[in-house]
C-alpha cells in the first residue's frame, strides 16, 4: 500500500463513499455526489483502489444490456478504507481548524457514535 495525497478532490471522492460505505456506487453517480468530472473522478477512484482503501466490480452483462446501456463498474470503500479515509478527513479538517462533520465519527462497538 501506497501513500494517498489528501486534496480537496480526493476529500470529497471519500465523503461521498462514506455516505453510505456498504453501498456500491458507479462513477457517474460518485461524480454527482461528490460534484466533479468524471476526467477527476476516475483517477482518484484509481488511486483509492492502489492503495487498498476501494474495492471494484463490473457489473454483470445481461444488466447493463437489457438496459441498453454501457457496463458499470462499481465502487465500494472497503472496511479498512473507510476507517482510514475518516482518519485522513479528520486530519485535513483539524489542520483547516474546522469542526469535524458527522460522517467523521466512527461507529462505537456498542452500535452508537464514538
Amino acid at each position: 500500500m501506497g501513500t494517498l495525497r489528501m486534496t480537496l478532490q480526493t476529500q470529497l471522492v471519500l465523503r461521498a463513499l462514506l455516505e453510505d460505505p456498504a453501498s456500491q456506487r458507479y462513477g457517474l453517480e460518485l461524480c454527482d455526489l461528490a460534484g466533479l468530472p468524471s476526467g477527476t473522478i476516475y483517477p482518484i477512484l484509481a488511486r483509492l483502489e492502489q492503495v487498498g482503501w476501494v474495492d471494484s466490480t463490473w457489473e454483470d452483462p445481461s444488466v447493463h444490456e437489457e438496459a441498453g446501456r454501457p457496463r458499470r463498474r462499481f465502487y465500494r470503500i472497503t472496511e479498512d478504507g473507510a476507517e482510514q479515509a475518516r482518519d485522513a478527513l479528520a486530519r485535513a479538517y483539524r489542520a483547516r481548524k474546522q469542526p469535524l462533520p458527522g460522517w467523521a465519527a466512527r461507529p462505537a462497538a456498542d452500535g452508537g457514535v464514538s
